[in-house]
């Protein structure tokens, strides 16, 4: 058994829905307003993930989705040589589109998407049950007992067409009078026999949990578990180091164990960390084919055992890019656009183009609490050239090079920018780099400090949302700028369950 690290998809990797297909695993997460989106990851030992693709890309308009809007929840299941995830797009007001794209190979290409036109709700997931194929999801309940009592439906789909027949049932309406917010729903095949529904409740943060319910015939009725919540850290209260604990999917490996992938947010000095909600692995294990997710413990914690991978603990994260390839690496992300569209490699540099009303980011998913982050960057013909650490749109710390050879640190909070360091360089060239010590970031431009800025206002906590933060080069002001050597690289911190590990 090898000790890993806990989360096993480090970064704000939310939502995971998982697949196995022999000996390899598959793996999906929500990219709400990113593109690409919806990455896919392989792995044949649960803990050593490899993106192959992603299943979104601009033929998505994601234009109008407000922050945390856009692509939530996905599920990816296998049948038949097919590969499927579902999802669904939140465009904020005006509601919300399910729909289902396919591929022969996870790494692509991903068909068209088919929508779901008139199904409500969210959080789609389909299962496979011989030749039949079900669609389930969650909507507000109309009228509810409560509010936030949410419903969880199923409608079965035609196998060829995968549009919707026959009526809508409802399954599921919670586990407990007040229950609010059931999501991410999977029907699962139960190995006592009959079906299992897995649902988490709660809400997406302090009172997130995982609950499951059984019922003979898949169409139900469902029955809870009387042990329900059957995982949760709602009862740990604040003094949890994991929280936000559900949105589970199960899968069996080749050796007949069982685990379950679920999301868990870090807290950093009291506050959700700028990870946001990461992906993490418990082993299950089945008494009277009830599920028992991390048997003996029942909290998700910073390591997992694993059989058959060697030990990680203490071993630092680190992400290199000298933007040699001729294609830019699938990890940098766009907000509602493909880098692609305003970004290139050539000459091992990372050519940004902005336009005047339009800054350009490019940014990839911020690895740890304890980092340094650090990037060459040359203004060109743009009016600033700089790195960013996002969070949203209105919550953000960018340091620029701006045209006439001065460095500035702006911190945005509440969607209110303030300026809160600057240094003359005289040049129009420099490494630019950030220094983060959990909420505390050290800005620094040439060897020059800035400033050192508590970014705590960067938390969901304060800032909300659904997401972490991402950081990478970014572009003000018409004209295109060039970026060298970005470095990643997680530093040391902290000890946890009395050994010193990088957290």
């Amino acid at each position: 058994m090898g000790r890993h690290r806990n989360p096993i998809l480090p970064g704000c990797h939310p939502d995971p829905s998982i697949c196995r297909v022999g000996d390899e695993f598959f793996l999906v997460t929500s990219t709400f307003e990113y593109l690409p989106g919806l990455p896919v990851h392989r792995s044949t030992d649960l803990v050593s993930w490899e993106l192959v693709g992603h299943a979104v890309d601009d033929r998505f308009d994601l234009s109008a989705v407000p922050d945390s809007g856009g692509l939530f929840a996905p599920t990816i299941r296998h049948h038949d040589g097919r590969f499927f995830i579902v999802c669904t797009v939140v465009h904020g007001d005006d509601g919300a589109r399910h729909f289902v794209v396919t591929a022969t190979d996870p790494a692509g290409p991903w068909s068209d998407p088919v929508w779901f036109d008139g199904v409500p709700g969210i959080d789609p997931s389909l299962t496979f049950d011989g030749d039949r194929v079900w669609l389930c999801g969650t909507r507000l309940a109309s009228p509810g007992l409560w509010p936030g009592q949410t419903d969880v439906w199923l409608r079965e789909l035609d196998s060829a067409s995968l549009v919707p027949i026959g009526d809508e049932r409802l399954i599921w309406r919670g586990a407990l009078d007040g229950a609010v917010w059931a999501e991410g729903p999977h029907i699962l095949a139960r190995p006592g026999g009959g079906w299992m529904l897995v649902a988490a409740e709660g809400g997406t943060a302090r009172d997130h949990a995982v609950c499951v319910a059984y019922a003979d015939r898949i169409e139900g009725p469902y029955l809870g578990d009387p042990g329900n919540p059957r995982l949760s850290h709602r009862d740990l209260g604040g003094f949890a180091d994991i929280v936000n604990v559900g949105h589970a999917d199960l899968v069996d490996a080749p050796d007949g164990s069982w685990w379950a992938v679920l999301l868990a947010t870090h807290v950093q000095d009291g506050l959700d960390s700028l990870l946001g909600r990461q992906t993490h692995l418990v082993p299950v294990v089945w008494e009277d084919w009830r599920p028992i997710f991390a048997p003996g413990v029942g909290r998700v914690r910073h390591e997992v055992e694993v059989p058959g991978v060697s030990d990680t603990i203490g071993t630092a994260r680190e992400v290199r890019d000298d933007f040699s390839s001729a294609r830019l690496d699938p990890q940098w992300c766009g907000v509602r656009r493909m880098p692609q569209r305003f970004a290139r490699t050539g000459g091992g540099w990372l050519h940004v183009t902005a336009e005047a009303a339009s800054p350009a980011f490019v940014g990839r998913r911020l690895l740890a609490m304890h980092a340094e982050v650090g990037v060459d960057a040359e203004v060109g013909t743009a009016a600033a050239a700089g790195i960013l650490l996002r969070t949203s749109g209105s919550a953000q710390l960018e340091v620029s090079l701006e045209a006439g050879g001065e460095a500035c640190a702006t911190l945005t909070a509440a969607g209110r920018p303030a300026e809160v360091g600057r240094v003359a360089l005289g040049a129009e060239s420099a490494r630019l780099r950030l220094e983060l010590d959990g909420f505390s970031v050290t800005a620094w431009a040439d060897g020059e400090r800035l400033a050192e800025i508590d970014v705590s206002a960067l938390s969901t906590t304060r800032a909300g949302g659904f997401l972490g933060s991402w950081i990478g080069p970014s572009v003000h002001g018409e004209g295109t700028a060039r970026f060298a050597d970005f470095v990643m690289r997680e530093t040391a911190s902290g000890r946890v369950d009395g050994a010193p590990v990088m957290v």
